[in-house]
């Protein structure tokens, strides 16, 4: 009975299971045979088979037959002339993403273009650029006469005729040319048009990229007909890239045959001539709402609907009616922000109510983070204590400090937003007033941003006149604001770093593991770096360099390298000094080397490899930002090991070490960045050397830059742990961090304990 309930459950399945099982055994009997018959083929001695009945006679021959290829695979043997140069070649790991870009055929989004004159390049042009400029991606300034001096900050392309007409005909030739394969939609607008960037951004993502597009404010022709429109130059408008490359081929012809005033009807009679498109001012459901600026407008009153849904308003006369426009939908934009967070803010709440955690799962404030849960005690986020004068966790590791620049403002505000809170709480039963801050706290969660708790003293006010004096605690959080990528100019990984080493005679020791490590990974590679040494003689040794030369055996090492790399020359420059200032010795290596040289400043323990000088190739832009890597200095193994086997596994170094945050000894940047600021040293100290004593290069581009200080933990920077000698003849400050860095370098504070304790029963026994 069992069996017959099996076979009847499986009876519609059974087809199924066999015609899979047919299949299966015909699919492997097929392989075996055909791997064996291609064995027989290549392995059996003989003529070759006789071709098949009706092949071409090609194929009889051993030769593939009309239509065919031959795939059979060569082996090119790899040779390189040893009298031919090397030449690099770099792999797919290193494109940059815009030729990816490009190969794809990937476009950018949005293209501005702003139409301008001589007379107003420097009052309305100007307003636009600060107003708009950096929302947008791509912005070009068009004119037809440009005058003697550009503003800061703007491009601009000039075509030499004021005639409107021809600046028009002018701007979409070129905007064809050079960016009509690049971007989806090309917004053409007027210096005396004030746009608001982000919408206009959020229109076009809105818009479908496969329709010819032209959007703007649509006006009739005079004495035209009533179905054809025009966009409005004065409130701009929106081209597809499908009607701009449509467009071009009949912009001569629309040159010759069209007669206009305005440049804006010109370039609409060309489109619907030539493509029958009208202007429209709405499409797929969006709208471009413009709004038309009346004489003696109150800004600051007008709350007409149009107007704070506008687009593009026009006309803006001046300067300073441009940005009390760009003042007032600011404030727009901001209260409609506050409104959709309140919005927000109430939906949660609504909709916590129907979760498991009830009214219990919601965080504070609203829509924020809750705070991090530390695992460990090792993890506990620790609070700064402060007052209204003085911060009791300083960054020197002072136990008090005066609270004043940015920390001194953070407190004031965030004080004052107390007090602000409370009274919106309170009014108008209560209206409070700060009397003192007794105590204030305050920490940096990674998860939701800086929280503060303070402990107010308050004088309370009723609405009768009564008075009261209370203390009250308050909590605050200021939250993590939007992360934004931050826009930098392209560089490339193919540019040549020329290392600097400065020598001294404490150094000896390990010049060799130096010049070891630089061979293997950038002589043998090939990679485009150069190297400079800089031997620092001691004035007594220096006198004696006749008889004993205390770099005779680096400069040994050097020729040897030379000799084995025919092509390879590594230069050196001698120093007589007492104190070796590093700022002195890029004085003298500057004026040695172009001014478009970028430099890598090493130390004698750093272990040269392709990974980080990309890195620093990369991280380091000319005019905009130096790179200052913060090394991994390996532990002393005396006391981390204790005699036991070290790590033999390489990733296990960052387990033995610390970044090395005291060291400033490693710096990338270029050779002109860092003369500019030197001029602006040499200026303020007036010719005191003994001033450079006490700086080193990232004090120099610290004080006397406006460059990005880029300062990070660099992994591929790896040193073996050594105790370094600290000149004492340099500056107070200088020779503190080199002795922390030696004391923090020795071990952790486990290793340590860990050796204290084993010392102290040692001594005890």
């Amino acid at each position: 009975m069992r069996l017959g309930a099996v076979l009847s459950a499986l009876r519609p399945a059974l087809p199924l299971l066999l015609g899979l099982s047919l299949g299966c055994s015909l699919s492997l009997l097929r392989a075996s045979w055909s791997h064996g018959a291609a064995e027989e083929r290549c392995l059996a001695p003989g003529p070759p088979a006789p071709p098949a009945r009706g092949a071409p006679p090609e194929a009889a021959e051993g030769r593939p037959g009309p239509g065919h290829e031959d795939f059979r695979p060569r082996i090119v043997p790899y040779y390189r002339d040893p009298n031919k140069p090397y030449k690099k070649v770099l792999s797919c790991l290193s494109c940059r993403t815009r030729y990816i870009q490009t190969e794809l055929g990937f476009h950018e989004r949005l293209f501005v273009a702003v139409l301008t004159s001589k007379a107003t390049l420097n009052t309305l042009a100007v307003a636009v650029n600060k107003t708009v400029a950096h929302h947008f991606p791509r912005l070009l300034y068009f004119t037809g006469l440009r005058s003697a001096k550009v503003p800061h900050g703007m491009v601009l392309v000039a075509h030499g005729d004021e005639r409107p007409i021809w600046l028009m005909y002018e701007t979409m030739n070129y905007i064809h040319q050079h960016f009509g394969a690049d971007y989806d939609w090309f917004y053409i607008m007027q210096d005396d048009t004030y746009a608001q960037a982000e919408q206009v951004k959020a229109l076009v993502t809105h818009l479908s990229i496969n329709q010819d597009v032209y959007l703007g404010r649509a006006e009739e022709f005079i004495g035209g007909d009533e179905q054809a429109r025009y966009c409005h130059g004065g409130f701009g408008y929106l081209l597809s890239r499908s009607l701009l490359l449509k467009l071009h081929p009949h912009l001569d012809s629309c040159r010759n045959e069209i007669l206009s005033v305005r440049p804006d009807e010109w370039l609409g009679r060309c489109i619907i001539d030539f493509l029958g498109i009208t202007c429209v001012s709405q499409l797929q459901g969006q709208h471009y709402h413009t709004y038309e600026l009346a004489k003696n407008t109150e800004l600051e009153k007008e709350e007409q609907e149009d107007f704070q849904a506008a687009l593009a308003v026009h006309p803006v006369s001046d300067m300073t009616l441009m940005y009390r426009l760009h003042k007032q939908f600011s404030r727009i934009q901001l209260d409609r922000v506050y409104q959709e967070i309140q919005d927000l803010q109430m939906q949660i709440r609504n909709l916590t109510a129907l979760t498991p955690a009830d009214e219990a799962g919601v965080t504070w404030p609203v829509g924020i983070n809750a705070p991090f849960l530390p695992k460990s005690r090792f993890e506990v986020i620790s609070w700064d204590y402060f007052t209204e004068q003085h911060l009791f966790s300083c960054p020197d590791g002072s136990p008090k400090c005066e609270l004043s620049g940015a920390s001194k403002a953070d407190v004031s505000e965030i004080i004052e937003s107390a007090v602000e809170q409370l009274n919106r709480l309170y009014q108008p039963l209560l209206r409070f007033s700060k009397r003192q801050l007794l105590n204030g706290y305050r920490r940096f969660d990674p998860t939701r941003g800086m929280e503060y708790t303070l402990d107010l003293l308050l004088e309370v006010a009723t609405q009768k006149g009564h008075s009261h004096v209370l203390a009250k605690q308050v909590s605050l959080v200021r939250p993590l604001s939007k992360v934004e990528i931050i826009p930098m100019p392209y560089v490339t990984e193919a540019t040549r770093v020329q290392l600097v080493l400065p020598l001294t005679v404490q150094d000896l020791d390990f010049v060799a593991n130096f010049l070891d490590m630089f061979a293997m990974n950038t002589l043998d590679t090939h990679d485009n770096a150069l190297l400079t040494l800089l031997f620092i003689y001691h004035p007594y040794d220096a006198q004696r360099v006749g008889q004993v030369d205390v770099f005779a055996g680096v400069k040994a090492m050097v020729g040897e390298l030379e000799k084995r790399y025919a092509e390879v020359k590594i230069p050196w420059i001698s120093v007589k000094t007492e104190v070796p200032s590093q700022v002195k010795l890029m004085d003298i290596v500057s004026k040695k080397h172009p001014v478009d040289t970028l430099f890598f400043l090493a130390s004698v323990w750093t272990e040269i490899n392709m990974e980080f000088l990309n890195r620093c190739r990369m991280n380091t832009i000319s005019n905009w930002q130096v790179f200052f890597p913060v090394h991994f200095q390996e532990f002393n193994p005396a006391l981390v090991y204790r005699g036991e086997q070290t790590a033999s596994s390489s990733t296990d170094f960052l387990r033995d070490g610390h970044f090395d945050r005291h060291s400033f000894a490693e710096a990338c940047f270029y050779n002109s960045d860092y003369m500019t600021a030197r001029t602006k040293l040499a200026a303020d100290i007036l010719d005191r050397d003994e001033v450079l004593e006490s700086m080193e290069v990232f004090d120099v581009f610290l004080h006397y830059s406006g460059l990005h200080l880029f300062r990070a933990v660099e992994p591929g920077l790896v040193q073996k742990y050594t105790l370094r000698s600290c000149n004492p003849r340099l500056s107070e400050e200088l020779y503190h961090r080199c002795v922390l860095s030696n004391l923090e370098g020795l071990a952790s504070r486990s290793h340590l304990a860990m050796a204290l304790f084993e010392q102290e029963q040692a001594n005890s026994t």
